[in-house]
């Protein structure tokens, strides 16, 4: 197995850099009425949302910069700051999550979001991208689209990236190494190569999205990861180095909660049987010692996208 993956590295690991846009425009042009769609999904986020759509519409969308990137939109999973105000007013278009679908209820969560934009998105190559970024280059969407315009046999693709912490090098992702990587390499070893396995900027073909179920929250990376694996194979998958990922870190019991739907994600695609407790008991030190909070794990998941009749309709439109 491990030959496999250094193969496999050696493959489907890239730089930003091995491919210049004038490469990419050339390869878009070449594949007439291919198009990329860019999705943010935020949730107050407006101190970062900005600027980034500034950037991919300032260097990967025209008349100002190369037309790249044919559609910018921004997701919002119900902000209560300026998010959406801010992200419209730097030149996405801006969409509720709650007026996509509305015939199901949305959950709260980043997978919902995530797969409720490919019904308002047209895209055949459906890109996304973190709102919290800061020091935003458009590289990173760039270099993972690049990949998927020049090499057919690619269906998706992952960024990777230094995440420092704070002053610490190489020290961000923390449940991407307690919790992603020991999962993987023990139980998808084929996927033991991904840097950034959890990582929130990805690239995949519209095609193989719609196959995809997608967990609503924290799982949803290592979900599509593990599901891309076995709809299309270790060869169509890859991966860009694009430098430097900066974003605001969430605290330690967030993390947890993160963690507990990751390795409920990997449980259901080991068994598919049932969760005996899906909740996880943290603890605060409050006014009588130690008290338990507990919280719900994700626990839920949308079906593929291709299942959906509005979709369906959709495109047949």
């Amino acid at each position: 197995m491990l030959d496999e993956v250094e193969r496999w590295l050696s493959r489907r690991s890239w730089a930003a850099a091995d491919r210049p846009l004038d490469q990419l425009m050339a390869a878009k042009r070449e594949k007439r009425g291919t198009s990329v769609s860019v999705v943010l999904p935020a949730l107050n986020e407006e101190e970062t949302v900005g600027e980034i759509v500034s950037v991919i519409r300032r260097e990967l969308m025209a008349p100002l910069g190369v037309p790249l990137v044919d559609e910018l939109v921004v997701i919002d999973s119900g902000s209560t700051d300026r998010t959406a105000e801010v992200a419209a007013a730097a030149g996405a278009r801006v969409v509720h999550r709650d007026a996509i679908l509305p015939r199901i209820p949305a959950l709260p969560g980043k997978g919902e979001v995530l797969w409720r934009s490919l019904l308002v998105t047209s895209g055949d190559i459906v890109c996304f991208v973190d709102a919290d970024l800061k020091e935003f280059s458009a590289d990173f969407v760039s270099g993972i689209v690049g990949p998927l315009l020049t090499d057919p046999g690619v269906a998706f693709v992952k960024a990777m990236y230094d995440r420092p912490l704070g002053d610490a090098a190489g020290q961000g992702g923390r449940v991407t190494e307690l919790v992603a990587r020991p999962l993987l390499n023990l139980h998808w070893p084929q996927l033991a190569g991904f840097v950034q396995p959890l990582g929130g900027e990805y690239a995949a073909r519209r095609s193989l999205l719609e196959q995809l179920p997608f967990p609503v929250g924290y799982g949803v990376e290592l979900g599509l990861l593990v599901d891309a694996l076995h709809t299309v194979g270790l060869d169509a998958l890859a991966q860009v180095d694009v430098g430097v990922r900066k974003h605001r870190h969430q605290d330690g019991q967030a993390l947890g909660r993160m963690a507990a739907s990751i390795y409920r994600t990997a449980q259901l695609r080991l068994s598919r049987g049932h969760l005996v407790r899906p909740v996880l008991t943290q603890f605060e030190r409050g006014e009588q010692g130690f008290e338990p909070r507990t919280h719900a794990v994700d626990t839920e998941e949308r079906p593929p996208m291709g299942q959906i009749s509005e979709y369906a309709e959709r495109r047949v439109a």
